[in-house]
């Protein structure tokens, strides 16, 4: 897997400033006030920071963003990064002034003096989240950007407290690769396979395959990969770090591949369909996460693998299926399967595990990407108290969330003439119809969320933490959640 770049922390020694190579960063408050490596740099650069720093250039930069002053006289390094951030700036904008750092790294790394800042454990998270690039695939040089150096004042302190948020950038890593592969290579084999390899890290990883599934009457879920030379696989992550309290449940939809089935989808843009196993892809970095940074709290990640192939075995539009929970339901879009896998692995984790939460997450709709955009995930809960929580940590992590409506009105459009309902709706609200789909299988009194990801597991620009491609959205803030609501 891809993993962040190479981060040491160390206490300031200005006497290697003149003959560093690579790139040297700065950091410069507002007002212009330096610290004492940036200080060293301007005399050592005869006041061309200083310079700078009173430019209409540095003027315009906003908090957090960058400038260079290139080959620099009477410095070795290719490049003077400047960075307009206060000391006492908060951790988002420590994370985004990091992400300007990290967007330009080089093969030659680079040496970044944040003596003053207060938050420079969230600078090098920023740096490190920035600076991935899926390589997996190409056959030429390719340039892996070089170590980092952040010159702090405690280092040790700055180390111990950039250690979780390491092993955080570990699993989104891990979800950004799942997202960016081919489905070539992440058949539900090799997916499964990569979820197994993580009982090195000390998670308890079950594979359930065809037979198993349908002795338990999940056939809601095989319908859908029916038609796939790929078999059908779920997938069992536990991380036990806590005590005997019952666990929150994880769920993602892993579809590693959607052609829409026999509703078969518009070949224009059909590529990107590699990444409707993302939900799947999230729950798999959150586990990594937990698992590399011992937390202290019960998880239990289920993933359902399938592949939505047209094949003359696959299923058509007017089949009926039965679930797991015994609800029968009338395809009539075979390109709303990730519903049909939901359902039964939803039902399958609380039948099994009885969690104190349930959080599901899927590519579910394009209905959402029409009400949101890419900037929000579409969040629906049965549960205010869960929720907010749930907010409240997607703020935190600086993810964007939006809560949208449930009721039973549009359980209407659900109704079938042939079965217990229909696995659509519907063009109109189609991402809350979705939902309603999705609570028919959630047991009473069981806390839920349903988060609609379709909109912001692929960012079709370069983002502030994030590169194009792939954005492993989510793994931040269910980590938040899970630090701030069950390790306590």
């Amino acid at each position: 897997m891809t993993h962040p770049v190479a981060i040491h922390f160390k206490a300031p020694d200005l006497t290697q400033l003149p003959d560093l190579p690579g790139r040297l960063v700065v950091l410069v408050g507002a007002d212009g006030r330096m610290g004492m490596g940036a200080r060293a740099v301007n005399r050592l650069t005869r006041g061309a920071l200083a310079r700078f720093a009173g430019s209409p250039a540095f003027a315009r930069l906003k908090p957090a963003e960058a400038a260079d002053l290139a080959f620099p006289a009477g410095l070795a390094c290719e490049a003077v990064q400047v960075v307009r951030i206060d000391r006492t700036a908060d951790a988002a904008t420590a994370r985004r002034a990091g992400g300007a750092i990290g967007a330009k790294l080089t093969e030659a790394g680079a040496c970044v003096l944040a003596d003053g800042l207060v938050r420079a454990a969230d600078l090098s998270f920023g740096i490190a989240l920035r600076a991935y690039a899926f390589t997996a695939h190409k056959t030429g040089e390719t340039k892996t950007p070089g170590p980092v150096t952040l010159m702090v004042r405690e280092p040790e302190s700055v180390a111990a407290a950039a250690q979780p948020m390491a092993a955080l950038a570990e699993g989104v890593f891990f979800t950004r690769d799942l997202v960016s592969e081919p489905a070539n290579v992440l058949t539900t084999h090799d997916f499964a396979a990569r979820l197994a390899a993580m009982g090195e890290l000390g998670l308890d990883v079950e594979i359930l395959e065809e037979e198993d599934m349908m002795r338990l009457g999940m056939q809601a879920m095989l319908a859908v990969g029916q038609g796939s030379e790929s078999p059908s696989k779920l997938v069992v992550m536990r991380w036990r770090g806590g005590g005997d309290e019952p666990p929150l449940a994880l769920v993602g939809k892993g579809v590693v591949f959607d052609t829409g089935g026999i509703s078969i989808k518009p070949a224009a843009g059909m590529e990107e369909m590699t990444m409707d196993m993302g939900g799947a892809g999230v729950v798999a970095g959150v586990m990594r996460t937990l698992a590399l940074r011992k937390a202290r709290a019960n998880v239990v990640g289920v993933v359902g693998l399938v592949e939505n192939m047209p094949d003359g075995r696959a299923q058509r539009p007017g089949d009926i299926v039965k679930s797991m929970k015994g609800d029968t339901i009338e395809v009539i879009n075979t390109d709303a399967e990730g519903r049909l896998v939901l359902a039964d692995v939803l039902w399958y984790t609380q039948d099994r595990f009885a969690p104190s939460g349930v959080i599901d997450l899927a590519t579910l709709t394009g209905a959402i990407i029409i009400a949101l955009g890419n900037d929000n995930t579409g969040v629906f809960s049965n549960d205010d108290a869960f929720c907010n929580a749930f907010l409240r940590a997607a703020a935190a992590e600086a993810e964007g969330a939006w809560r949208m409506p449930l009721a039973e009105s549009y359980d209407a459009k659900l109704k079938s003439d042939l079965a217990d309902m229909k696995n659509v709706g519907g063009r109109e609200a189609g991402s809350i119809t979705a939902a309603q789909f999705l609570q028919r299988f959630v047991k009473p009194g069981t806390p839920w969320i349903h988060l609609d990801i379709a909109g912001t597991t692929l960012a079709k620009a370069d983002g502030p933490l994030a590169p194009k491609g792939a954005t492993g959205w989510g793994v931040r803030a269910l980590d938040r959640l899970i630090r701030d609501r069950y390790e306590g």
